[in-house]
């Protein structure tokens, strides 16, 4: 297999910009939409893109080698179980399900089947948290003990049926657990609703083993976009910007910025989708690790709503 076929379904929001990279990988061979007018909007910039407004029509007609799902959250397991169940390697945009037990499914299906299933956790792919990520593998800064996330930004327009934790906070707690090596044994959270239909601001703080924790802050609510972390480790603070892509590295009296050439997430995370349905890598995301991070996001909703930590059983690989 030379160039793999991957269609994307779903362009009204952030899967035209899956479109552009796909394309730019020399992968893209169809888009769907039930808009079809915008799904053909989108089409007219990429030559050789097929159309299609139903997703059965896409992969009866289509010989697909992956598929892209990037339609409403709450859409997710019932198009990508129809993507699984034809044999195609999937791709379903974060969170992989609003619900632990959809992901469950689609993990068995696709073990079944014998395909990848994969989900759309960006910042795995950001340099700033690749670099922190090795720095605490190599403990050049001694144990991280503390790690704080900050989101802020107005709420995306097209984000209709979830709130800031399925849409924003699940980044962050995907990157904690990915920073940590660990999944958390305990969730508290406090959120609130404002402005929007669902909750637009939450704070969030995950119990990892040995005193570790996770603090997770964010909301729709201030103009200013923001996406920052910090890492607390024991010999020194590395403080990283998601949107720079900078890190600060505070250790004793120093204070080290390395140097590095700007890298698009997306087309390192889309590429990564790529090189494993050839053979040429492993999903960095794997369907165990984005079924995780949608129990923990299960858990921040119910803790806020009871106002009680809430203790999961989350065995460590």
């Amino acid at each position: 297999m030379v160039d793999p076929k991957v269609a994307v379904i779903g362009v009204g929001g952030w899967g035209k910009n899956h479109v552009r990279v796909l394309h730019e990988l020399g992968a893209l061979a169809a888009i769907c939409d039930t808009d079809i007018g915008r799904a053909k909007e989108v089409a007219a910039r990429y030559v050789g893109s097929r159309v299609y407004s139903s997703v059965e029509d896409l992969i009866d007609k289509e010989a697909l080698d992956g598929c892209l799902v990037c339609t409403p959250t709450k859409t997710h397991a019932e198009i990508a179980k129809k993507v699984i169940e034809k044999g195609i390697n999937t791709f379903v945009e974060k969170p992989l399900s609003f619900s632990a037990t959809e992901c469950q499914q689609m993990m068995q299906m696709a073990e079944q089947k014998k395909v990848i299933l994969t989900s759309g956790y960006v910042e795995r792919f950001n340099p700033a948290v690749t670099d922190t990520k090795k720095l605490i593998t190599e403990r050049a800064y001694g144990d991280p003990m503390m790690i704080e996330f900050h989101r802020e930004n107005r709420m995306p327009l097209h984000i209709k049926d979830v709130g800031i934790i399925y849409d924003t906070s699940v980044h962050d707690i995907d990157a904690a657990m990915f920073l940590f090596g660990s999944r958390p044994h305990v969730v508290y959270a406090r959120a609130g609703r404002k402005f929007h239909s669902y909750e637009d601001f939450a704070t969030i703080m995950l119990g990892f083993a040995d005193q570790k924790v996770a603090v997770i802050a964010s909301n729709w609510i201030t103009p200013k976009k923001v996406r920052t972390f910090t890492a607390v480790c024991t010999d020194g603070i590395i403080s990283g910007d998601f949107l720079t892509q900078e890190i600060k590295i505070d250790h004793a009296e120093a204070a080290l910025i390395p140097r590095r050439q700007f890298q698009e997430p997306l087309t390192l995370e889309l590429a990564n989708f790529v090189d494993s349905i050839l053979g040429k890598a492993k999903t960095l995301v794997t369907a165990q690790d984005a079924t995780d991070v949608t129990k923990v996001a299960e858990a921040a909703i119910l803790s806020s709503n009871t106002g009680s930590p809430i203790y999961l059983d989350m065995k460590q690989p």
